[in-house]
């Protein structure tokens, strides 16, 4: 069975490399920003609850977030897999999804960490730029419009996510640096860690993943 944790940086490549995975395999992509949302909008208890923080602004409290998780994992879908992204953020988390995992009898089968540069990963992510219209999304180097400033698409303005400043982004790096990067020893020690470049280019990538999932369905 394939349950995978996607981790990485902001900007590192997971969400491309999401998008051809569950294509190529049919598994859902469980990120914690749609599970909230999906748990919210269908009023669950824990949804309500949930709803309550983000309403006041406040974070979702871990026993929040994991009886969340849990509830998404339940749930058919995810019977022949899935892919996890954005989930654990800290080590509290990993250990509580390890155990939650457990009681579900569908633990995690491997965990591709994606490695870049940091200067590469602000390059990458200051760059991008959103129609402020339609949500197409642009970058001044590498997907640049056809007329600066304006959406290709539909005639709309092309803007910068505020979280995509350099200033924001750095912010949002040394977070993840000081919480999250501690996990990749975690998911070393449980033998379950498997490191990629997220600089190769996304079809050189995606075949690197690919074995990587061959690897994981085999054991």
């Amino acid at each position: 069975m394939l349950n995978i944790i996607l981790m990485g940086p902001p900007g590192a490549g997971k969400g491309t490399q999401a998008k051809k995975l569950i294509a190529a395999y049919g598994i859902p992509h469980i990120s914690t920003g749609d599970m909230f949302r999906e748990a919210i909008k269908a009023g669950t208890p824990l949804g309500k609850e949930a709803a309550g923080y983000i309403n006041e602004g406040r974070l979702v409290p871990d026993e929040v977030t994991i009886g969340l998780v849990k509830e998404r994992l339940s749930k058919a879908d995810c019977q022949h897999g899935y892919l996890l992204d954005g989930f654990p953020r800290t080590l509290p988390q990993a250990e509580a999804l390890k155990e939650l995992t457990s009681e579900l009898h569908s633990p995690i089968s491997g965990v591709i960490n994606f490695s870049c540069d940091k200067d590469e990963l602000i390059r990458r992510i200051s760059g991008r730029r959103v129609c402020r219209n339609c949500g197409a999304p642009y970058h001044v180097e590498t997907l640049k419009p056809k007329v600066e400033g304006v959406c290709d698409i539909c005639g709309g303005e092309l803007y910068q996510r505020k979280d995509d400043t350099v200033e924001a982004l750095k912010t949002r790096l040394s977070v993840y640096y000081k919480d999250t990067k501690p996990l990749e020893e975690f998911y070393r020690q449980e033998g379950l860690l498997h490191e990629v470049d997220g600089l190769l280019g996304v079809d050189e990538l995606f075949k690197k993943i690919n074995v990587i999932f061959r690897e994981v369905d085999q054991r």
